[in-house]
């Protein structure tokens, strides 16, 4: 059976950030544990979610498999290294010093018994923004303008939250520390629970004067204009990142970068195959057998060709350097020009006079129902059609 995909499995989009892998990961570990969970199939699930979430908690890896899939990570993943199969508690490679998920899972076990919330700074949101280009932008290079939606720091209150003027204070119920400590007497001692405070929500201060503009969220919404620069050969499916496009950090934290997922509009007379460019050109019947000059477009106009006598339908001659460039790279690839030879369906009086002579002249019957078969017949099939 064929493995799921990882971003799949825990429930996330591709450009899902680091906190938002692991917050998913936490949930589903809870609901899927063995220990938890007794349905037979949770035992399976569980490995499933921490193999992906090894990867995906992995900048290394993860790139690896954004770029190649599960072929990019083969061996390195939880439960992937060829040993026996995993029991419910065997945690696979955690053996090995990978500790990564397994102290997740400690920590989102045993929280309530001291683990601490994150309250530093916070990196903003990766944004991704699908761009339609055409070939000949692909081909040169350009510059375009997107508006973009975005979460920014608020302008009136410096991302504080606070009226101007003001400023947030420390939170009464924990002193600051987002956290607040339960002690209960049970008969087998006290015990002491640390758990987030409700007063703050775990930001360790309170907002007596909300910021009239973002409410106190310290945060916007808002519609940028971004000028996305196309570098030239860039190719269908490509992501342009721009760094610290994205959405603003939380606390002081970096802007997310902005994704630019590249679309090329089908052309109607070129088609691309890596840098190379194919372009159909129609000649006679007559060209083909004489030879002759034709004009041929390419993306920077158009160019002559000769095609000598007797070219046969289907042959293809080259345009050095009339590809499409290469991207980061100098040189120019190649512009393939494939011959496609049309037969006249309608005759003037004259034409079928002449080509009735040369049928003559070369001994073909132009007449049905003779043992040769009829000169346009063969034709035709001479020329492809």
């Amino acid at each position: 059976m064929s493995k799921r995909d990882y971003y799949e499995v825990l429930g996330v989009p591709r450009n899902a950030t680091d906190e938002e892998i692991k917050k998913a990961f936490r949930a589903l570990a809870r609901k899927y544990h063995p220990d938890v969970n007794k349905d037979p199939d949770a035992a399976e699930r569980f490995k499933e979610i921490n193999e992906a979430y090894q990867v995906l908690s992995n900048p290394e890896k993860r790139k690896l498999y954004d770029q190649f899939g599960h072929a990019g990570v083969s061996g390195h993943a939880a439960g992937t290294s060829g040993t026996a199969e995993a029991g419910p508690f065997d945690f696979g490679p955690f053996a090995q010093g990978d500790f990564g998920p397994f102290s997740d899972i400690f920590e989102m076990f045993f929280e309530g018994f001291g683990g601490r919330r994150r309250r530093g700074p916070e990196r903003g949101r990766d944004l991704e923004y699908d761009l339609r280009i055409t070939l000949e932008e692909a081909a040169f290079g350009a510059r375009k303008e997107i508006r973009i939606p975005r979460i920014e720091t608020c302008g009136t209150c410096g991302g504080s939250g606070a009226r101007p003027g003001t400023q947030p204070r420390a939170c009464p119920r924990c002193g600051g520390t987002g956290q607040v400590q339960h002690v209960r007497q049970t008969p087998f001692g006290r015990f002491a629970s640390i758990t987030t405070c409700d007063l703050c929500h775990g930001e360790g201060r309170v907002v007596d004067s909300p910021c009239p503009t973002c409410g106190g969220r310290g945060q916007v919404r808002r519609e940028r204009t971004v000028e996305v620069n196309i570098p030239p050969g860039v190719d269908d499916g490509a992501r342009l990142r721009m760094r610290g496009y994205g959405e603003s950090g939380f606390r002081g934290g970096p802007s997310g970068d902005l994704y630019i997922v590249i679309h090329v509009k089908p052309h109607p007379q070129f088609q691309r195959q890596g840098d190379d460019i194919y372009v159909e050109v129609p000649v006679s019947m007559v060209q083909a057998a004489l030879g002759a000059e034709v004009q041929v477009p390419t993306l920077e106009g158009t160019e002559t060709l000769k095609i000598p006598e007797g070219t046969q339908p289907g042959a293809t001659f080259t345009l050095r350097g009339k590809g499409m460039p290469r991207l980061g790279r100098s040189g120019r690839g190649d512009q393939i020009v494939r011959i496609r030879v049309e037969i006249p369906t309608r005759l003037s009086p004259k034409e079928r006079e002449l080509l009735q002579e040369l049928a003559r002249i070369r001994g073909e019957s132009v007449a049905g129902g003779g043992q040769s078969r009829g000169f346009f017949d063969k034709m035709r099939d001479a020329f492809g059609v």
